[in-house]
């Protein structure tokens, strides 16, 4: 009896079974941990939560407390009493636990091997994987085992509901005969399960593929959208700093000027009141005389005709350039759209690419697969064509006369290479068709001085706000945008600059190199 108590003692409340790594409430009551963690879960939404046991509520989520005395002791019981696992079932007849392998459904009772022979040799009842629920096994209404089937209602019946009960008159089958033709349609309907679960498993696959595709691609968007916005808004800071620049020097150029005009009309008007002071003494003075001669002297009559009077007029001054300012605003804003508009390109599959030996100069050498173009002391000894630079540059085999295109590029250390595009028709001699000094090229270099990106087309040249971070270049091409970009693969990517071009000829990649160390290798 004791042991029983003990077995009530050792029950978690919500599970009814022996506790599995038991811990307490504050209000003291002992649960399961998985138990008294899904209650809790439960009650997540509420607001508060309770003791299943005391209702003792708590305005926060519990804390759990491990019990390991109580613990221990469960599993000390279970040690020696593992018939209270509930896990196993054991035999009726062994007067300690011995796991059963049959249960008797005449008897009711479960039996171990042993007992099993001893069983077989004394009766043939029907035996059963072992169990501890026998009431679905007989009729309910004659307490009978049910060994028939009828077909006709679809329910086990006993021998006395064949003859005298409700089923009479049916057609009836034994159970295993039943059984069999019942697991013969479902082995057919397996024959089709089967094909379905394993397409079902390569749709599930694929769609986990899928997701796993989404989720990456979805975490490279947001990190190249953050660093976009962040680049506009650099753009947009600098934009605004100009503005307010061009403003303040507008204003500091009108002021100076307005102050000139100020301190004149001061000086005149200073002038002009001693004058009314000497003229208003005169006026007062009796001796018609000194009035007289006064008035040749001092040229007061000279006043009265009013020739000064064109002097005294406010000099008419400029306002602020709003429209220079506005023109700023916009053209600003444009290069930055644009920008925006390039960096989607670089997001385009990139386009092969090879350097064409027939358009390299004699002073530069090309890598066997085409794909460098470096510096060489060393005259190549290359034919004389009409395509051959003089010096320093080569062209891509592949010109480009329309669609959407990207060409990553690895630079060196050094600041002595230029990267960029430039139509078939450029000329090959003299420094005035090197990248960027004519209107048929455009490129990026680096300045030797600080080390920041600068831009070139027909010779003019673009200070980029941006120092180098990376050795690695992207030039993006949307030949009918007519936008031309040059980003550096930093992490994350950084728009440098985009040109805006109506291009009217084939356009060639080209890469130029004038130092002993540097060189500029093509991306595959």
């Amino acid at each position: 009896m004791a042991s029983f108590d003990l077995v009530d003692e050792l029950n978690c409340s919500i599970c009814l079974s022996i506790y599995t790594d038991p811990v307490s409430l504050p209000c003291g009551n002992n649960f399961c941990q998985g138990c008294i963690g899904r209650v809790l879960d439960a009650q997540e939404g509420f607001g508060h939560y309770s003791c299943p046991e005391c209702r003792t509520e708590f305005e926060k989520r519990p804390a759990l407390q491990r019990t390991r005395t109580l613990g221990n002791i469960a599993e000390g019981f279970l040690y020696t009493h593992p018939e209270h696992d509930g896990t196993q079932i054991f035999c009726t007849y062994c007067n300690t636990p011995v796991p059963a392998v049959k249960s008797c459904v005449q008897c009711e009772n479960s039996l171990c091997d042993a007992h099993l022979q001893k069983h077989n040799k004394s009766v043939e009842h029907v035996l059963i994987e072992p169990t501890i629920s026998f009431s679905n096994r007989k009729c309910s209404t004659h307490n009978k085992l049910l060994e028939y089937y009828c077909c006709e209602d679809g329910t086990p019946i006993c021998s006395s509901c064949c003859l005298a009960g409700e089923h009479r008159g049916h057609r009836v089958e034994l159970l295993s005969e039943a059984s069999e033709k019942k697991k013969e349609k479902m082995r057919k309907v397996l024959e089709k399960l089967r094909p379905q679960r394993e397409e079902t498993e390569r749709g599930a696959q694929r769609l986990q593929e899928r997701r796993r595709e989404v989720e990456e691609k979805s975490a490279g968007e947001t990190e190249r959208v953050t660093a976009l916005f962040r680049d506009i808004r650099e753009q947009l800071e600098a934009l605004e700093k100009r503005l307010l620049s061009d403003i303040s020097s507008q204003k500091e150029k009108l002021s100076l000027t307005l102050t000139d005009l100020i301190h004149q009309l001061e000086i005149k008007k200073d002038e002009l009141s001693m004058k009314i002071r000497h003229i208003e003494e005169l006026c007062n003075m009796a001796d018609p005389l000194t009035v007289l001669q006064e008035r040749e002297s001092h040229g007061a009559a000279d006043n009265e005709g009013g020739r000064e009077r064109d002097d005294i007029k406010v000099p008419a001054v400029g306002d602020l350039d709003v429209d220079l300012i506005s023109e700023t605003l916009l053209t600003g804003l444009a290069g930055i759209v644009t920008g925006v508009k390039g960096w989607w390109l670089c997001w385009q599959e990139a386009t092969d690419l090879a350097l064409d030996t027939n358009t390299a100069a004699n002073n530069v050498s090309i890598s066997s697969d085409r794909k460098c173009v470096s510096f060489s002391r060393t005259d190549q000894r290359r034919p004389k064509t009409p395509e051959r630079f003089e010096c320093f540059q080569a062209l891509s085999t592949k010109s480009f006369t329309s669609g959407r295109h990207y060409w990553d590029m690895e630079v060196s250390k050094l600041w002595c290479w230029a990267v960029g595009v430039a139509y078939s028709s450029i000329g090959r001699k003299g420094a005035q068709f090197y990248l960027g000094n004519n209107n048929k090229s455009w490129c990026l270099y680096i300045s030797e001085e600080n080390n920041i990106y600068i831009v070139r087309h027909n010779r003019e040249d673009i200070a980029l706000p941006h120092r180098r971070s990376c050795r690695r270049i992207r030039i993006s091409l949307d030949y009918e945008a007519g936008c031309l970009s040059f980003h550096e693969l930093s992490e994350p990517i950084r728009h440098l600059h985009t040109f805006t071009v109506s291009f009217t000829e084939p356009l060639h990649v080209a890469l130029s190199v004038w130092g002993t160390q540097d060189k500029v290798r093509i991306i595959s």
